[in-house]
């Protein structure tokens, strides 16, 4: 048992660790509402990952996966949203370079704003929910693939995921007060040029 959950650590650190889509929304509301909101992002996408932890400890998944027309209309609505969030990032990070008044750059999302946009855009992507339901079941012990044992090996991940997007928080806010509004202005529109991108090749990704 133990042997598993440490093979399962290693390998949800090897996910977690790889950029994504909520590790660039992560980057963005940091640049946009400071520390406290890229941590409130970082809750949201655990909400999100909680919530398809349960749909696939319970079977759900499958339904979902089987009804094509649905899981397309989610992950579309999923790479709608990510497009839209960057090209506000963009917007913004244009307005912003407009004036010189050092205050209009203040930072203006508020924590529970990103915790929700973290959350909607993790659920709108269903093959967050694939991966949970094909991952979770490989590292439970042989003939235990219980409700409750797939539930808490994804607590695991959920809770790995939080922590190692609180950790990129803390860092791009650091580092954003090091390098002065201007270069943070460069941030926030690359970073919502990274998300439109993402949100592009969700839409495009078959499956």
């Amino acid at each position: 048992m133990l042997g598993s959950l440490g093979a399962f650590v290693v390998v949800s650190a090897v996910v977690i660790c790889t950029p994504g889509p909520d590790t660039a929304l992560t980057i963005r509301n940091t640049l946009a509402g400071g520390r406290r909101a890229g941590v409130g992002t970082a809750a949201g996408v655990a909400l999100g990952q909680v919530t398809w932890t349960v749909a696939a400890s319970a079977g759900v998944v499958a339904i979902l996966r089987a009804s094509e027309p649905v899981f397309h209309a989610v992950k579309l609505a999923g790479a709608g949203y990510l497009v839209y969030l960057g090209l506000r990032s963009i917007g913004t990070a244009l307005r912003r370079g407009s004036h010189t008044d050092s205050s209009r750059t203040a930072p203006s999302l508020l924590p529970g704003r990103a915790a929700r946009q973290g959350l909607w855009s993790n659920l709108g992507n269903p093959k967050m929910a694939v991966f949970f339901a094909s991952l979770l079941p490989q590292f439970a012990p042989a003939g235990n693939a219980t409700f409750a044992v797939l539930l808490g090996l994804g607590l695991v991940f959920c809770s790995l995921t939080f922590a190692w997007l609180t950790l990129y928080a803390c860092a791009v806010s650091r580092a954003r007060r090091l390098l002065g509004g201007r270069i943070g202005r460069t941030l926030d529109a690359v970073a919502g040029a990274i998300l439109v991108a993402l949100g592009l090749r969700l839409a495009a990704e078959p499956g």
